[in-house]
């Protein structure tokens, strides 16, 4: 494995997000100089520096990489929430390609550029046999189809870039919205659920997915390639929220709606998407990913770069339920 002699600049994007926000702040208790790209308008970050930038304009993109010359770019922007497909594509699709071809433009010898995905890539599979990286990309819905179609775009770079993709289940930890509920209703001695309960899904704490994000980055053999990164041991939706409830401190009472009261609250985020043009987490393409189990290994991970996964699941939810506790998000 090659390391850098020392700390140098690092691009990132998504660093107002909750895994591109942890990620730039381990990187610069590292000692990186982190760059952080911006859309205009958006805040300055607490730490780091920032660069505003406008991903469908390649020239505000290529100024910048022509100035920082980056190390490392680490591209872990997304769109997670949106109704149609042209939502996604603009999200995650367009400033890929975009930021790829500045990069190959005016600063192709960057060490590495490390693509964020997911394992919505390759659709559902189940507890006894979860995903493998050999496996056909299958994705199912919107948010799939688009990450996939962003992976194509980084492979088709070819050599001209060094480039690596990570493909992360579910993370979870210290900083993330989208399971914070979850913790809330425990609180409130409430463990729901929308006929998910035997569904089956990998899971990662974000500790354990920024070292794997990291050292592939700095790993001669993950050039080229992609990888699974989870904590390698599938679980349903009872049994995490389970551990939930029990790291509440708190008795809870259990409750199985049916699936249909799910597609409602999807129905219903979407008008509400209507009327103010904000894409929220409830829609029905989303509907479609709880639906199905979600499951994959860590085995070629663990192979090229050493990955394990050091947080189990109990101490995960710990951690995070502490973190809440002492922002008062609960």
């Amino acid at each position: 494995m090659s390391q850098p002699d020392r700390p140098g600049v690092v691009l990132i994007t998504g660093a107002s997000g909750f895994i591109g926000g942890r990620l730039r702040d381990a990187l610069l208790d590292d000692g990186h100089d982190v760059v952080a790209l911006t859309r205009p308008g958006s805040p300055e970050p607490k730490r780091g520096r920032a660069a505003a930038v406008d991903y469908a304009d390649p020239a505000s993109l290529e100024r910048v990489l022509a100035q920082e010359r980056p190390e490392l770019v680490f591209h872990v922007a997304g769109a997670t929430k949106g109704v149609t497909y042209e939502d996604f594509r603009r999200g995650n699709v367009m400033p890929t390609e975009n930021l790829l071809q500045a990069l190959r433009r005016v600063h192709p010898r960057v060490r590495r550029f490390v693509h964020v995905s997911s394992l919505a890539v390759y659709g559902p599979s189940t507890t006894e046999r979860p995903t493998h990286e050999q496996d056909e990309r299958k994705p199912v819905e919107f948010y799939g189809r688009s990450k996939l179609e962003a992976e194509l775009a980084v492979e088709a770079i070819g050599d001209e870039i060094a480039w690596t993709i990570i493909r992360p289940p579910i993370v979870y930890g210290p900083g993330d919205v989208d399971n914070l509920q979850l913790y809330r209703l425990a609180q409130q001695r409430l463990n729901l659920f929308y006929g998910n309960r035997e569904r089956a899904m990998s899971w990662v704490y974000v500790d354990d997915l920024l070292r794997g994000i990291r050292t592939a980055a700095q790993s001669d053999a993950t050039r080229g390639r992609g990888y699974f990164v989870c904590d390698g041991n599938p679980r349903t939706w009872g049994e995490y929220q389970q551990q939930i409830v029990d790291a509440s401190g708190k008795r809870a009472l259990h409750l199985d709606l049916p699936e249909l009261f799910a597609d409602a609250a999807c129905v219903l985020g979407e008008l509400a998407t209507r009327l103010d043009k904000k894409p929220r987490l409830f829609n029905r393409q989303k509907a479609v990913l709880s639906k199905l189990s979600w499951t994959c290994r860590h085995d070629s991970a663990r192979a090229d770069f050493g990955y394990a996964p050091e947080v189990e699941l109990k101490e995960g939810i710990g951690r995070t339920f502490e973190w809440y506790r002492e922002r008062k998000w609960l």
